[in-house]
């Protein structure tokens, strides 16, 4: 069969029409102009009819890819079939309490055009409301596994399609994963005054402030998780600190059969009480999933418990800890430092408090930041843009999508 997909042009089928070409029509980017009865010859079954066909290009949104690293995978998608836009910023999200509803609009207003929508982890969540105002959305493609932004009903009851993408670049590696590598830099970094110092020398100063030195000190884990559990065996094993961890269902046989399989002795994770884990860790990392049971789980009472000369490392969610209470405690100093990967609203808004050039002066806790980097690794990205757009090309041509999500 020939098929001609150019938007501008209009050909004739004189051979049966194929399944990627009845997919096609049913979503929309084929239109029958006029049927056409085959010669007398062929048989008279609707197979051998053959239609007359006008192609229009399906419009692509690639959302939040603020390094522009999809190009090179969306330019190889037929331009004949599909219209790539790339958008760089972030709007700001439908379903934050903050946002107005000229906002909302705004975010509508870039979405609607487009059949589909590729979008990059929870940057650009997509609540019920969103979903009912986009009438042109014909598939949505999200990156990784699981994506607490997505209303998965509404998309269901919608009939669009989700699908994510996996880690090629990691899926057959041994070692550590991204997250645990970042959550154990801003670790160090926060520690030995790594940002500052290097500002400092910079700007012609040296030695201004001295290290935190975390061997034989105490590591808190929120959370004994995947992601809990191979940051805390790196802090024991090459720092050797003493692992303490609590979570709502943690017991200590739980924490010893994680300790066994990671090939750690029984008693390397002490599962304590919320009390003694706050008062008496000196780094204190979150490891924990979000949802609406653990949102603003962390508050102004258990970080009162900390230690002045305790760290705060969070590079979970930050919706996990109730934001206004962590920042009142380091604006008075509570604790010698905290080291952010993730926000409450990101990316942070420019007049975040967050932003400020004042932490760790005048009484001040040291504060490091980065902009929730810890799965933002170059071969990760390009995995991902990559099995999005072959998707694209699977769903065009009617076949089964890869790691369908609803």
């Amino acid at each position: 069969m020939r098929l001609y997909r150019s938007p501008i042009r209009i050909s004739t089928l004189t051979t049966p029409l194929s399944r990627s070409t009845s997919s096609c029509a049913r979503r929309g980017s084929l239109h029958p102009v006029q049927r056409l009865y085959t010669p007398a010859s062929y048989p008279t079954s609707s197979r051998y009819l053959a239609t007359m066909v006008q192609v229009t290009q399906l419009k692509i949104a690639v959302l939040d890819d603020y390094q522009g690293i999809s190009e090179p995978h969306f330019s190889k998608l037929d331009k004949s079939l599909f219209n790539v836009t790339t958008f760089k910023d972030t709007l700001l999200p439908y379903n934050h309490p903050e946002t107005p509803e000229y906002a909302k609009d705004a975010l509508v207003s870039r979405l609607e055009p487009f059949d589909i929508l590729c979008t990059m982890r929870e940057r650009t969540p997509f609540p019920k409301e969103l979903i009912g105002r986009l009438p042109n959305l014909k598939l949505l493609l999200s990156t990784g596994l699981r994506n607490k932004g997505l209303d998965l009903p509404a998309f269901k009851d919608r009939g669009i399609p989700v699908a994510g993408t996996v880690d090629k670049a990691t899926v057959n590696q041994t070692g550590t994963n991204s997250t645990t590598q970042h959550c154990v830099t801003l670790i160090l970094s926060l520690a030995r005054n790594i940002a500052a110092d290097d500002l400092a020398v910079k700007s012609g100063l040296w030695q201004t402030d001295v290290a935190m030195g975390v061997t034989g000190k105490t590591f808190g884990v929120v959370g004994l998780g995947r992601l809990g559990v191979s940051t805390a065996k790196i802090m024991h094993v090459a720092f050797g600190m003493n692992v303490i961890a609590w979570s709502t269902n943690l017991t200590q046989e739980a924490a010893d059969e994680k300790a066994k399989a990671e090939g750690l002795p029984v008693g390397t994770f002490k599962a304590v009480s919320r009390e003694e884990l706050f008062s008496t860790a000196d780094v204190l990392s979150v490891h924990i999933v979000l949802s609406d049971r653990s949102r603003g789980l962390i508050n102004a009472d258990d970080l009162s418990k900390m230690k002045k000369s305790a760290l705060f490392i969070n590079t979970s969610r930050g919706p996990l800890v109730v934001e206004k209470d962590l920042l009142d405690v380091l604006k008075k100093g509570g604790i010698r430092g905290c080291a952010l990967d993730v926000f409450n609203l990101e990316p942070l808004p420019a007049d975040s408090e967050w932003r400020s050039t004042e932490w760790g002066r005048d009484g001040r806790s040291r504060v490091l930041l980065t902009p929730h980097m810890g799965y933002v690794e170059e071969g990760t990205l390009n995995a991902w843009y990559e099995q999005q757009a072959d998707n694209i090309r699977r769903w065009q041509a009617g076949d089964a999508l890869d790691n369908v999500l609803a």
